[in-house]
């Protein structure tokens, strides 16, 4: 890493923007920055913008962007630790053959890589990513895993993996840069960022996208889809399989089939993941007690909502209110 990282992180960020970029995304991740820097009272952080020609970039919302450099400017590796980029709508037509060759350029100096939203592409593409885990926005997923076999896409919404950090666009940047704040600065300073945004909690890169059934699915299986919208609501009191294959209009055979081949699982293991999945929301955000959660998520002894949740996060509910809002750098 440059002689600008500190830590072996950076904090020299040159952003490079694509056309039709996710303007939220770039806010989110620059904004944190600059917050950081305002309560940390120090130029800690220091940021710039690229774009192909060093001409403006336009926004997928239609708002025009100045950069401070094109690709070719001189001296531009000299003034940075890491280059972010910033993708949005046809990344696959934004990302130029000089895009591709420049990043590969950024990767030879040393530098560090990340993206947003849609940018981890353009890092695949550039053939950067191979042998990496990454974050992408759930709609490009699927793409990027068949396009690029060799790396491994996931659905955190970010992941860092050594000098590679990628998220998967909205408000995810924001987590994913107070890793960095955290980590350089301390978690006063992080919790002081997420304050001033009125950010109600800081999310860790082991949480995962919701990804709509409807997408990934589609009109496949709409009673299956109806099926899981009936389980998320009814968490608190579960429905048992024979009821919700009743309400569907299915058998319980059926019901079963349906969730086999399109979520990989049985209704009842879904089912239970998706009471986990609420528990682990509520014990970050609620301040209710293990015993109220345990009930409110349908389970019936707190010893058995203790022993799954151990079996899913790997650790005991009571331990989350303890855990750090980044404790490594887990998927």
């Amino acid at each position: 890493m440059p002689t600008g990282a500190s830590d072996g992180l950076p904090t020299r960020f040159g952003f490079l923007l694509l056309q039709d970029l996710s303007l939220i995304s770039l806010s989110a991740a620059i904004e944190t920055l600059r917050m950081a820097n305002r309560i940390a009272r120090s130029d800690v952080y220091r940021w710039q913008t690229i774009s192909e020609d060093g001409r403006t970039v336009r926004a997928s919302d239609g708002l025009a962007i100045n950069v401070d450099h094109g690709i070719d400017d001189k001296d531009l590796f000299d003034q940075l630790d890491a280059v972010i980029v910033c993708g949005g709508l046809n990344v696959e037509d934004k990302t130029t053959e000089s895009i591709t060759r420049w990043l590969v350029k950024v990767q030879k100096q040393g530098l560090a890589l990340g993206a947003t939203c849609t940018g981890s592409y353009a890092l695949a593409r550039a053939g950067l990513l191979d042998g990496y885990r990454c974050s992408i926005h759930w709609e490009n997923i699927a793409a990027l895993t068949d396009t690029f076999p060799r790396v491994h896409v996931g659905r955190s919404i970010y992941t860092i993996d050594r000098n590679r950090f990628t998220s998967s666009g909205g408000t995810t940047p924001i987590d994913m840069m107070l890793y960095f704040v955290r980590k350089q600065l301390g978690s006063d300073v992080s919790t002081g960022v997420a304050e001033q945004f009125v950010y109600e909690r800081i999310r860790s890169a082991m949480e995962r996208q919701r990804i709509p059934l409807r997408y990934m699915i589609g009109n496949l299986a709409p009673k299956l889809v109806s099926a899981v919208e009936l389980m998320e609501a009814n968490v608190r009191e579960p429905i048992s399989q024979q009821e919700l294959a009743d309400y569907v209009g299915l058998s319980r055979r059926q019901l079963q089939r349906l969730f086999q081949k399109y979520l990989y699982c049985t209704p009842s293991r879904y089912y239970l993941q998706l009471r986990l999945q609420r528990a682990h929301e509520m014990l970050q955000r609620s301040p209710m007690d293990l015993a109220e959660i345990s009930a409110s998520t349908g389970f019936v002894s707190n010893s058995h909502f203790s022993k799954s949740y151990k079996e899913l996060f790997g650790y005991a509910p009571s331990l989350e209110r303890r855990r750090a809002p980044e404790s490594d750098d887990a998927p």
